[in-house]
């Protein structure tokens, strides 16, 4: 986790079907291997760039 304890969870709301790889991959390394699947990650500056390149995928939740 992070130093500060932050976290962020994210949700996956879309499918990568028709999206290049790196989009898919990303997904597999947030851990959103299915469709409505919550991951609770530490809120660090690569989290939040991965979730910057799929964000028309994935939604963060709010209420942490």
């Amino acid at each position: 986790m992070a130093k500060s304890g932050k976290t962020v969870t994210v949700e996956r709301i879309g499918s990568p079907i028709r999206r290049p790889d790196l989009q898919r991959k990303t997904l597999l390394g947030l851990g959103l291997t299915r469709t409505g699947r919550r991951r609770t990650l530490p809120d660090t500056p690569a989290v939040r760039g991965m979730i910057a390149k799929v964000q028309h995928l994935v939604r963060v939740v709010e209420g942490n």
